[in-house]
């Protein structure tokens, strides 16, 4: 087994500061990168070309290379082919009617078992007698859309989740040509698929061209993906989830979510951000995102809802259940 690749750490600027009383308690580090409508960088924290795994930030190329080999589902199903969802009852019965629109049924998922994210939705999940399962992890959407393409495609289910696998070929081609970035890296994402490797940057430039698409490129499988996460953000997420608040929030916005602290997203001109937090942790994620959209002036987006955004960005630090703090988010160049 080769050494692992620790570059990542390298020129990382400080993303945000959580503050309890009057010190600084913890500094989350990591790479930012906000691009115009033209893909030019607006502004850059620490190296935007630094090379990451997306996590779940990828699931909407999955999506498109899906789209582009056959998969046809309605706008709120298309969305949860690209969620990290929360197992709520309609994220499940979603994707049982991927599933059933293949053929399939859920013994086909190869998705990693779990319990929903919910932690509502886990406890009614553990009520009914049931533990962890692949329909309620979180990427059985993805997994459904990735069978049902497969039945379209004439290719077989079984290996879906092999890398040389045709649609995993597909995605990794889809990956690399939408980021701008060849694919240097392979391994395996949480849920048991396959994850290629791409930059801040190129994350980025794949968000701005999905979702200036419906503008730009209407017919395609780009438009169709940003067209359904924008109008089923509930599918996207669900519940207390961030890029389901800002996605309505914003109309027109696509954001995804990933773990170990990535995020991406983009406006309908064709702007975008990405940033990975190094420490992997949560905590910031909304931060960071809300003061990145509204450098990237989301709120001047016709029918956007500012005091949504600037409660998004809202992350207080608690101490005996009351606000005692907050993250602070740091821009690069140390302004706060």
């Amino acid at each position: 087994m080769k050494a692992p690749v620790s570059d990542v750490a390298r020129g990382a600027v400080t993303l945000a500061e959580v503050v309890r009383g009057d010190l600084v308690e913890s500094v989350h580090l990591g790479h930012l990168v906000l691009l115009g409508p033209d893909g030019a960088p607006t502004l850059v924290g620490g190296d935007a070309d630094a090379v990451i795994w997306p996590r779940s930030s990828v699931k909407p190329f999955q999506a498109v290379a899906m789209l582009r080999h056959g998969l046809a589902l309605p706008p709120r199903l298309l969305a949860l082919a690209a969620a990290s969802h929360n197992g709520e009852p309609e994220h499940l019965a979603g994707v049982r009617e991927i599933l059933a629109s293949a053929g399939l049924d859920e013994s086909a998922l190869r998705s990693t078992p779990d319990m929903p994210l919910h932690p509502p939705a886990a406890f009614a999940w553990q009520l009914e007698g049931n533990g962890p399962s692949s329909i309620t992890q979180n990427c059985s959407g993805k997994h459904a859309a990735m069978l049902a393409t497969c039945v379209a495609a004439g290719w077989d289910t079984a290996t879906y989740l092999d890398p040389a696998h045709p649609l995993q070929v597909a995605v990794r081609e889809t990956v690399a040509e939408i980021t701008g970035v060849p694919v240097e890296h392979a391994t395996v994402d949480g849920c048991g698929a396959p994850l290629f490797s791409t930059t801040v940057r190129g994350l980025a430039r794949a968000f701005g061209r999905l979702a200036a698409a419906p503008g730009r490129e209407a017919g395609s499988p780009e438009a169709a993906v940003a067209r359904a996460m924008a109008a089923f953000p509930e599918m996207v997420g669900g519940t207390g989830r961030d890029a389901t608040a800002a996605m309505r929030a914003v109309p027109g916005l696509v954001a995804k979510d990933g773990a170990d602290g990535v995020y991406g997203a983009g406006l309908p001109d064709g702007s975008a951000l990405a940033f990975k937090v190094l420490d992997g942790g949560p905590r910031p994620r909304p931060a960071v995102l809300a003061a990145a959209l509204d450098r990237l002036g989301a709120a001047g987006v016709p029918g956007a809802d500012g005091a949504a955004l600037a409660a998004l960005g809202d992350v207080p630090v608690l101490g005996g259940g009351a606000p005692v703090g907050t993250v602070r988010v740091v821009t690069p160049g140390g302004a706060r």
